[in-house]
Order: C-alpha cells, then sequence, then structure tokens
C-alpha cells in the first residue's frame, strides 16, 4: 500500500526487489510504502541522489511510524537490524527537488 501527499511536475518511481529509483521535477512533499525486506536480518542501505535542486531523504519506519533509519546528502549509508515481529515502511521526502535518486540495499552478515 502506498500513501502519497506530494505536488510535482514529473514523479516517475520505480521499485525492485533490492532497489529504488526515482525521477522528479519540481517535487515537493512525501511517499510512503511498505519495505520489501526479510523480517530479522540486517541490511545497509545506500541513498544515491543527483539533484540538480533541492533535497531529498529516505526514512525507514518501524510500524508505529517511529524512524529508525534516516539517509540523507549529508548520511547517505546506514545499517539496520529489523526485528521478525513488526512491520516496516520507507519514506521518500522531497523539498523542491528535480533529478533522480537511488536506494539500494543488501543484507549482511550478523
Amino acid at each position: 500500500m502506498v500513501t502519497k501527499r506530494l505536488a510535482a511536475i514529473l514523479f516517475v518511481y520505480r521499485p525492485g526487489r533490492k532497489k529504488e529509483r526515482v525521477r522528479l521535477d519540481t517535487c515537493t512533499g512525501w511517499v510512503r510504502h511498505a519495505g520489501r525486506f526479510q523480517k530479522g536480518r540486517t541490511y545497509d542501505l545506500t541513498l544515491q541522489c543527483q539533484l540538480s535542486k533541492g533535497s531529498a531523504n529516505v526514512l525507514l519506519l518501524n510500524k508505529k511510524e517511529q524512524a529508525l533509519l534516516k539517509l540523507d546528502g549529508q548520511s547517505p549509508c546506514g545499517r539496520v537490524k529489523l526485528e521478525e515481529d513488526s512491520r516496516y515502511y520507507l519514506r521518500w521526502e522531497f523539498q523542491s527537488a528535480t533529478g533522480q535518486c537511488e536506494l539500494h540495499w543488501t543484507e549482511t552478515a550478523t
């Protein structure tokens, strides 16, 4: 399930098994959806953005909407251990952003 609140000239979202891509033009707002992660595992997440203007970040939220990890231009990488009994969401946030971003993740050995 995807929830969103966006104002954009262009917004193209491409989900994948181990990565997501977003292409945007003058986009402000947010998009939230269930993450495609195996529960009880540890992941390294990396956000790569090529923006000509504005900013973008990604939050990993638990089922109580609490942020477990925030990735942005200053902190593009992070590691998180996911619990067995929770659901996880990714929330993309944009502020007058133009360009493209990619979020990818890999499972790590604990």
